[in-house]
């Protein structure tokens, strides 16, 4: 049975280590920043988003427990806030360790999110998933999250 664990001060540095390695790769590989640049830009986007770490207020950081397997499976961190005239759970990031994937661990820390979120005023759950990430798109859309707006691009030819 999955439940959701507050980080602690350790799981909290792992996660924001991993993390920003992680976000700094994703932004590359879609184009947005240059490797030069990614890992600053993005320690710097963690430190806007989490100045207070893991007691940053609205944000909740939490590690996915397995009780039966007794282990930690991964990791979830979202954030309430008002958008669009609603308070809305918005999900920074949801990661199961890639040897714990495809066991159901992502859809039950979604009903748990869904769970915590409503606890505490939300109406609806948003997130962002890079376009080169179909694994993550197919689960969101199975999971019934549509699309609110979508950045598209198209290479151009160099004209000689």
């Amino acid at each position: 049975m999955l439940s959701l664990h507050p980080m602690t001060p350790e799981s909290f540095q792992r996660f924001l280590q991993r993390s920003v390695a992680t976000y700094a790769a994703e932004n590359v590989r879609s184009g947005r920043w240059t490797a030069e640049e990614a890992q600053e830009r993005s320690a710097a986007d963690f430190q806007t988003l989490l100045p207070e770490g893991s007691a940053t207020p609205h944000n909740f950081c939490f590690d996915l427990h397995d009780a039966d397997r007794h282990q930690d499976v991964g990791v979830l961190w979202y954030k309430l806030m008002q958008r669009g005239g609603q308070k809305i759970a918005f999900v920074y990031e949801i990661e199961v360790g890639a040897e714990h994937r495809r066991r159901g661990y992502a859809r039950e820390a979604f009903w748990l999110l869904e769970q915590h979120a409503a606890e505490r005023g939300a109406t609806a759950v948003q997130l962002h998933v890079f376009g080169h990430n179909h694994p993550a798109r197919a689960l969101y859309e199975g999971l019934g999250f549509e699309p609110v707006s979508i950045t598209m691009q198209r290479e151009l030819k160099p004209i000689h």
